[in-house]
């Protein structure tokens, strides 16, 4: 008796498994991604230990997604409508996938970053030095302040609407900038945030914004692109 229910405890957790791979677009993404970089693992013969490592980050990374998913199946049957403690459970949750999976990144860096080829290491080293990586890295690091902002300013809204300041703004001032940065052209800049102006207009008149939201939004996108572009490229 006890070793069939042992049985059917092994039948229950696949298809737990199962259920989160067909239904979570997330999953799939982690799984494929898992079994690429264990393949790269045996490309480039790892060691046992770094092997290990990259299995024990890979797992983890699933794990806490089929955690989320059992989290936010939980919160669904408790509900009925919008609740704000079953958001903060959802947010949460979802915010453990996002660690595991910076942290997976950093391992897989460290792992294989050493193990490519010259050929690899020269294009990796170009595109670093390309205006266009340092354009990502502003824009990314101008996306992660907009966030920080929002959390700390206690304004009601999310990332995609409302709250302060305006991301949309943010990233569209800091695409112009970097634009005129690239260019050396004032009127390519001047340009680029005549379109981000419109893009402004657009979300205070569909009052995902107030003004002063958007303004500020602009601000951080011209400050930080700016200062990135000033400080790693020349």
């Amino acid at each position: 008796m006890r070793s069939r229910s042992i049985i059917w405890s092994f039948n229950h957790a696949i298809d737990g498994l199962v259920y989160a791979l067909r239904t979570q677009r997330n999953m799939r993404i982690h799984v494929a991604a898992g079994a690429a970089v264990l393949a790269a693992s045996l490309f480039f013969r790892v060691g046992r230990a770094e092997f290990l490592a990259v299995l024990l980050t890979v797992a983890v990374v699933i794990a806490a997604e089929l955690v989320n998913t059992a989290i936010e199946a939980t919160v669904d049957v408790a509900t009925d409508g919008y609740d704000p403690v079953a958001k903060v459970a959802k947010d949460v949750a979802a915010a453990a996938v996002f660690v595991s999976a910076v942290v997976a990144l950093v391992v897989g860096y460290v792992v294989f970053f050493g193990r490519l080829t010259d050929t690899a290491h020269t294009l990796l080293v170009r595109v670093r030095e390309a205006p266009s990586h340092v354009s990502v890295v502003a824009l990314g690091i101008t996306a992660f302040l907009v966030l920080v902002l929002k959390a700390v300013s206690g304004q009601a809204g999310t990332w995609m609407r409302g709250g302060w300041p305006s991301g949309h703004v943010a990233l569209a001032t800091g695409g112009a900038t970097a634009i005129g940065f690239i260019t050396g052209s004032g009127a390519a800049w001047v340009i680029g945030l005549f379109i981000a102006g419109l893009v402004a207009q657009s979300r205070v008149e569909s009052e995902a914004h107030t003004v002063w939201q958007a303004l500020w939004g602009g601000v951080v996108g011209v400050v930080v692109t700016a200062a990135i572009f000033a400080l790693f490229w020349s």
